[in-house]
C-alpha cells in the first residue's frame, strides 16, 4: 500500500526521469562500452535539482554502475585465472537484469536500492 500511495504522490515526469536513469545504463552498454555508467550520470547531473525522487535515483544508479565497472575491472583481472572468466558472465548478467527492475520500481514511483551496490555518493 505505501509504495502505491507514493506512486500517486510522485509526478509522472519525476518517475520518468528516475526510470531514465536506470534504464540508460542499458543503452550505454549496447552503445560505446563506457556509457553505462555515463549515461547515468549524465541524466542525474541535469536533472537531480528538478525533484528528489530522480535524485535519490540518479545516486543509485550511478552508484551502481561505479560498482558494476570495478567489479569489471577486477573480473577481468581475474580472467586470468579462469575465476574471472565466470565472474564477467555473472557481472554482466547483473548490469542487465538489476536496472530493468530499478527502472520498473521507479516508474511505478517505488525507492529501488540496488543490492550489491556501495554507495560512493551520497
Amino acid at each position: 500500500m505505501a509504495g502505491e500511495e507514493r506512486s500517486e504522490a510522485l509526478s509522472r515526469e519525476a518517475r520518468k526521469w528516475a526510470m531514465i536513469c536506470h534504464i540508460i545504463a542499458l543503452v550505454g552498454i549496447l552503445g560505446n562500452g563506457i556509457g553505462f555508467l555515463v549515461g547515468p550520470l549524465v541524466v542525474w547531473l541535469l536533472k537531480r535539482e528538478d525533484d528528489p525522487f530522480i535524485n535519490e535515483q540518479g545516486k543509485e544508479a550511478v552508484n551502481f554502475q561505479i560498482t558494476m565497472f570495478i567489479a569489471l575491472i577486477v573480473s577481468a583481472l581475474l580472467a586470468m585465472i579462469v575465476i574471472g572468466i565466470f565472474l564477467l558472465i555473472a557481472v554482466g548478467i547483473l548490469m542487465t537484469v538489476f536496472p530493468i527492475i530499478a527502472a520498473i520500481k521507479a516508474n511505478d514511483g517505488n525507492h529501488y536500492a540496488y543490492p550489491l551496490s556501495y554507495r560512493f555518493i551520497k
